[in-house]
């Protein structure tokens, strides 16, 4: 079973419902909105599709809302594309209407831009392919020196390189975006371009406001993100290495290391962590990824990452559905591999909660005594986390009777939710019947052995303090 979860981007390409079946066909795990683009109606209209196709088949699948946050994009030019010169003086004007950009001067959505760069800094644009100089900050301009010229559309997006732009994270349409999400019922809200724990923070209010218990991604694509990131990781749900504009911030030659570190650290902290941009960008034209994509996913998965992403490939690409399964065999594949199944997660680091120490404890049994399964009965989905830091070849099968729960565990790697009630089954049978489901679903035969897990006080949260092993076929009825 693939244990590394697959997000895959929704946009014109996936609007037939037609295409939303070919893709859980072929293993999507997790559905992203991206707020970046469309509006509000169409994003209604692709969840709608989604419960529709899913309730047709039985199954829960968790659904993102990727807000746009504050991406600070150039305006638009007169005759649409302008070319620059090397070494060309080129104005970034926050004054200027903002269709009438040319060869000399463009507007910018972020009207404090003067106020944030000076004289030396190095501005990005278009990912990087158009690289500006600033050679002087007067007003409402800033003037800058065409280091790498080449033709330029409008609407590109604009970064410093070194990070240090003050534009909030959540921006006036952001916070709309998130009511609107809220009620559309979304798992989890990704939240762009945080600088520290305090733009999660505010995220988190805004949606206890609204009556919302959607889990929070973090999006590390700052560069001074990197500088807060334990405290980003402590407040949020999950990240997200969005290595597009995080590239651009720091470089793209300290982009490897940065996720790599971002994926240790948000395990070690016991946080889902998701990788993102461009892992099969050549699938949006071509049936095929290129090796070095092949290689790209293959290694997240060995860093650990819970998910990979599919942001075009899906949303515009020519072959959605089977740049999903692509990535879903490479997944796989490198699963098997013996790296991806041994691990020494927090083995020297005392757990503060029991229902903690019970989900670490059934781990090291399951891995040392060669379990077949997993079954844990939860109420938040917590216990299940912290399985699935460990890193281990031994599904986790989930047991919640809450939908949303079932929804946000998609997530972590490794973990399988089963839709379960024990508040209306006989707590002397609840073990038996998992078994059952477990069997019936060719999991599981007789003389296997299965760890389960659960509390003393059915759907009590945080309660789990129960671990038992049993071995398939060996009095059930009596094992609780």
């Amino acid at each position: 079973m693939r244990r590394t979860k697959i997000i895959a981007t929704l946009g014109p390409a996936t609007d037939d419902p037609a295409t939303i079946d070919r893709l859980l066909d072929a293993g999507v795990d997790l559905f992203r909105l991206n707020y970046s683009h469309q509006d509000q109606a169409e994003h209604a209209k692709r969840m709608q599709t989604i419960r529709e196709r899913t309730a047709a088949r039985g199954v829960e699948i968790g659904v993102i809302a990727d807000l746009q946050g504050p991406k600070i994009r150039l305006e638009r030019f007169v005759n649409d594309k302008v070319n620059l010169r090397d070494s060309a003086t080129f104005v970034i004007n926050t004054e200027l209407p903002s269709h009438l950009g040319d060869e000399s001067q463009v507007g910018v959505s972020y009207k404090d831009l003067p106020r944030d760069v000076k004289a030396g800094d190095t501005l990005l644009v278009d990912d990087g392919r158009i690289v500006l100089r600033v050679k002087d900050v007067t007003g409402n301009e800033v003037s800058c020196e065409v280091m790498l010229g080449g033709e330029l559309t409008g609407n590109k997006g604009l970064n410093r390189l070194g990070g240090g732009l003050s534009a909030t994270a959540l921006t006036d349409k952001d916070k709309s975006d998130l009511i609107h999400a809220v009620d559309l019922g979304v798992d989890y809200v990704a939240i762009s371009f945080p600088r520290t724990a305090d733009d999660i923070n505010e995220a988190r209010e805004l949606l206890k406001d609204a009556g919302s218990n959607a889990g929070i991604i973090a999006k590390i694509e700052r560069a001074e993100a990197l500088d807060h990131v334990e405290e980003i990781v402590e407040v949020s749900d999950a990240i997200m290495i969005a290595r597009g504009d995080l590239g651009v911030e720091i470089g793209d030659a300290a982009l490897p290391p940065a996720q790599k570190r971002l994926i240790k650290i948000a395990r070690e902290m016991d946080r889902a962590v998701i990788t993102a941009t461009q892992m099969m960008e050549s699938m949006i034209e071509h049936q095929m990824p290129t090796r070095a994509e092949v290689f790209d996913v293959a290694n997240a998965v060995l860093d650990g990452t819970d998910a990979v992403m599919l942001s075009a490939e899906t949303s515009i690409g020519r072959y959605p559905d089977k740049a999903v399964a692509a990535m879903s065999r490479i997944c796989a594949e490198t699963e098997k591999q013996r790296m991806a199944r041994i691990s020494d997660h927090r083995i020297n680091q005392r757990f503060e909660r029991i229902d903690e120490a019970i989900a670490m404890s059934t781990m090291y049994a399951a891995n040392h005594i060669g379990a077949r399964a997993i079954a844990a009965l939860t109420e938040t989905g917590s216990t299940c986390v912290w399985m699935s830091r460990i890193s281990s070849g031994i599904p986790i099968f989930a047991f919640t009777r809450h939908v949303g729960t079932q929804r946000k565990m998609k997530l972590f790697r490794g973990v399988y939710p089963i839709g379960f009630d024990i508040t209306h089954a006989d707590p002397l049978e609840a073990n038996k019947d998992m078994i059952e489901i477990l069997m019936s679903r060719g999991i599981v035969k007789n003389n296997d052995i299965v760890i389960i897990t659960k509390g003393d006080l059915r759907g009590a949260r945080g309660g789990t303090n129960n671990m038992k092993i049993l071995r398939v076929g060996e009095a059930l009825e009596h094992s609780i």
